[in-house]
């Protein structure tokens, strides 16, 4: 696998692209920006020990050795961090007792002492010559029979004079000094003997005349056996790797060393979490791109790098996709950046690459589609465009087999075709044939074809029917010359997976026993909280991402009440609160404990205020330095289908919890109102997809607003005119003839009078309360209470006793339909739910359940299943 097939540098055709010259000039302008950190614009990359992304010392405060590479501690301190992890210690236990220690090599030499142009070699801070010039008299006055002791080091230094430098060290990208006549450093001279000496490079003479005392120092000549061998040599030897938090990037062509700089830019700012780029594994891929001689990081053979100079490039290449291709040019490159178009779908990347489409008009269509819903109405996750792109590929694979030019000319294609692509899928999922199109993934980036199913078929339908219509929409399919047969035809490919029934009650036992759950507690090795997990979908009914991804501080009690607070991001619902019980917020404060330790593990202290608020509940346990990242659906279902495999059970999946409790909330006394907003949903609709026990529980049709009493201008206030009892047919369809399609919302009520239903002046000058033509509803119920409350707040005002008298004489007509409208209700039990209901209108409430729950049919429908059973 090449870069180049993800990121073309030269244009092969009509596409419009950059050329290398453009790039080189668009990252020099960027490099140019005052923001650009300057190190990282020489070619020999010197990055501050303490840099927040590059920093190359050990974290251990005074401690003079460099980190272990992906490591915060030097080698010392990682091992001995490891040894007291096992034996079960903290990380505070190390921080107490880790002693700093120093290098046992100059990190960043200094100059020698006497030579200022070479570096320091010995630990007495002198070169390599002179080094070799003070063992020799040493060695001579022991000769002589002198000591050590009456030796003045200091005056010998004053006496001594300066070699020359010797310049760089001629490895064209070693950044260090040479330090001998032939012009290497120190780690490149010991390389050179160590493999032979090719070309045999010397001082033109013995230095031991430089190592006699007494003898002045100058310029040192080298001379060859073969010169040209040695030139080759220092040409083709790699850098030592070991100038400690130095990337060279010498002898790098132009634009690879711009892209390299740009891009750890870039990185230093992304702040991605687990995506560290320690200096020696940048060092290894420059490495590489030197011995490929690659013109652009576009152009390694991604195939040949070691794993983590590969994870580097492949990073590299998406931070400059985004900069060397614009919007539009995309298009014809044949993928699509969602961050050209400000989104960044959850734990996703940026990049959708679509040339896997191989007809141009379809690519086209399907990156129109995509473009125009991140512009307009961006999804919540990318599952819809990956299935958008997956029909459009099997549709491309199989016109590029049957139809005429391989699809390509969209002239010549018609209904005929479209039709027999639809038996063709149809006919591989009723017989378990695979797909046609190769679907890649990130996890597997070189996946075979699937096998298709009918969920893969109606979700290729969906997609294609997609495309295809929005493109006739738009007018594409038509400039095109595209048949509208070919579009019409694609049928909707529904939803064949139906939806999930509540758990059984034999597996509702086997999931909730304490033995199973302590099974299913032992699958979890690293202790991230998968049993904490389950028990939170059972007890709380949340979507799995809502209880996966909770921040630590997802709970707290408000007036004495547990309290559970987490995001429903599917309906925009964010930090949302529902009560749970105690012993599960016992279990959650176990969980923040054992996570703040892991935490504090990792970071030698407790988090802050502010990271307490962004950690996860339950971290997962890769790339995740900041404990940010959330363990995955994937990570939780697989372990969960493990667990249920070892039960002997009905096959499920935890999403069932979700519908088991909004069945049960039904059958305990709550309504779609309370299920539909315990549970988050959108609409009573998407409620009642969750409520399995249809017609199994008469308390359904025993909705609010089909308790209905007559008003106080009545013959008889509070007279219940609809009983609380299961409805028969006739009566269900007089209730709602009667008092809903024959009547019209007024303040506190509804009236039935005719005239006025169908839009006539009221003859009593909208003297509704008086009127025995006005009737309540249990909705209704508060708004009266509130009356009541303002009249005898009112009647309590008054001057003198008489006038209080008849005030509540007035009122009590109004004061007996209330009466009669509770006893009404508590005797369905249904008062304390009218109680808690508190809206602004009752209109509101009867408009939403005149749509949904209370027309004839329905209630009809409810009384011949409830007979037949």
């Amino acid at each position: 696998m090449t870069a180049l097939k993800l990121l073309p540098i030269v244009p092969t055709g009509p596409e419009p692209t950059r050329t290398t010259g453009d790039r080189l000039e668009l990252l020099t302008a960027l490099m140019a920006a005052p923001s650009f950190e300057a190190f990282l614009r020489d070619d020999v990359i010197d990055a501050p020990g303490d840099h927040s992304t590059y920093g190359w010392m050990c974290c251990l405060e005074g401690c003079g050795c460099p980190r272990e590479p992906g490591y915060d501690h030097c080698e010392f301190h990682t091992r001995q961090w490891r040894q007291m992890r096992d034996a079960g210690q903290s990380i505070n236990d190390f921080l107490r007792v880790a002693e700093p220690q120093k290098s046992r090599a100059w990190l960043r030499p200094p100059a020698c002492l006497i030579c200022p142009e070479l570096p320091a070699w010995a630990a007495n801070g002198l070169c390599y010559l002179h080094a070799q010039r003070l063992s020799k008299i040493l060695e001579y006055r022991k000769k002589k029979g002198l000591g050590h002791e009456d030796f003045d080091f200091d005056a010998w230094l004053g006496r001594e004079a300066p070699f020359a430098g010797f310049g760089q060290c001629r490895v064209g990208p070693c950044p260090e000094l040479a330090d001998n006549p032939v012009g290497l450093c120190r780690r490149h001279a010991t390389r050179y003997r160590r493999e032979g000496s090719p070309g045999q490079a010397r001082a033109a003479f013995p230095l031991s005349r430089w190592w006699k005392p007494g003898s002045t120092p100058t310029v040192i000549p080298a001379t060859y056996d073969d010169e040209a061998r040695f030139d080759e040599w220092c040409r083709t030897t790699p850098p030592a790797n070991r100038a400690y938090g130095k990337v060279t990037l010498l002898c790098l062509r132009p634009l690879v060393k711009a892209e390299i700089q740009w891009t750890m830019f870039r990185h230093a700012h992304e702040h991605v979490e687990g995506g560290r780029w320690p200096l020696p594994w940048i060092q290894h891929l420059v490495d590489d791109c030197r011995d490929q001689d690659a013109n652009s990081l576009a152009d390694l053979d991604l195939d040949a790098l070691r794993q983590h100079p590969q994870r580097i490039a492949k990073m590299m290449l998406n931070y400059l996709r985004l900069v060397y291709f614009t919007r539009e040019d995309t298009k014809d490159a044949g993928f699509l950046e969602t961050d050209h178009f400000g989104v960044r779908f959850p734990q996703s990347g940026s990049h959708f690459d679509l040339n896997g489409v191989s007809q141009r008009w379809l690519r086209i269509l399907l990156w129109d589609h995509m473009a125009n819903r991140l512009l307009t109405d961006p999804p919540r996750s990318r599952g819809v465009f990956d299935h958008n792109r997956r029909g459009c590929l099997e549709l491309s694979a199989y016109l590029e087999a049957e139809a005429p030019q391989g699809g390509h000319d969209p002239t010549l294609l018609t209904k005929s075709h479209m039709v027999d692509f639809i038996a063709d899928q149809r006919h591989r999922a009723q017989h378990g044939l695979l797909s046609l199109a190769v679907h890649a993934n990130k996890r597997s980036p070189t996946s075979r074809p699937t096998v298709v199913t009918k969920g893969t078929v109606s979700a290729n339908f969906n997609g294609i029917r997609r495309i295809l219509r929005d493109g006739m929409d738009t007018g594409e399919t038509e400039r095109i010359g595209l048949d509208r047969g070919f579009i019409t035809v694609v049928p909707y490919g529904g939803s064949p997976s139906g939806r999930r029934n509540p758990f059984p009650d034999d597996v509702a036992r086997a999931l909730a026993a304490q033995e199973n759950l302590r099974g299913l507690e032992e699958l979890d090795e690293d202790d991230r909280g998968l049993r904490d997990v389950w028990e939170g979908l059972v007890l709380t009914g949340r979507r799995c991402s809502e209880v996966l991804e909770v921040r630590l501080e997802c709970i707290g009690r408000l007036k004495k009440i547990a309290m559970f607070w987490h995001d429903q991001t599917k309906v925009g619902n964010f930090d949302e609160g529902i009560r749970i019980p105690d012993w599960l917020y016992a279990r959650i404060e176990q969980r923040q404990a054992k996570t703040i330790a892991r935490f504090t593990q990792a970071h030698g202290r407790p988090p802050a205020p502010q990271e307490r608020l962004e950690i996860a509940l339950f971290p997962r346990r890769t790339a995740n330095r900041h404990m940010r990242k959330s363990i995955s659906y994937g990570w939780f279902n697989s372990s969960f289908r493990e667990w249920v495999d070892t039960l002997d059970i009905a096959h499920c999946v935890p999403h069932q919890a979700r519908h088991t409790l909004a069945t049960n909330l039904l059958k305990a006394g709550a309504n779609l109102s309370h299920v539909k907003k315990y549970l988050g949903q959108v609409s009573e609709a998407m409620a009642e997809h969750y409520v399995h026990i249809a017609n199994t529980d008469p308390r359904l049709n025993d909705a609010l607003t089909t308790v209905w009493v007559g008003g106080p201008g009545s013959s008889e206030p509070g007279l219940l005119l609809s009983t609380g009892e299961p409805l028969t047919r006739a009566q269900a369809e007089a209730l709602v003839i009667d008092l809903t399609r024959r009547s019209t919302p007024a303040e506190g009520g509804f009236c039935t009078y005719q005239p006025v239903v169908n839009g006539d002046a009221c003859p009593w000058n909208l003297d509704c309360h008086s009127c025995d033509k006005f009737v309540l509803s249990g909705a209704d119920l508060v708004y009266w209470h509130r009356k009541r409350e303002q009249w005898r707040t009112v009647a309590e005002g008054a001057p003198d006793s008489a006038t209080a008298d008849y005030m509540h004489a007035l009122f009590e007509p109004t004061a007996r339909a209330i009466a009669g409208l509770e006893k009404a209700l508590d005797a369905l039990g249904l008062l304390d739910e009218a109680l808690a209901l508190d809206l602004r209108r009752p209109q509101d409430y009867f408009g939403r359940v005149w749509s949904t729950a209370f027309r004839a049919s329905e209630l009809a429908r409810q009384d011949e299943d409830g007979e037949a059973a």
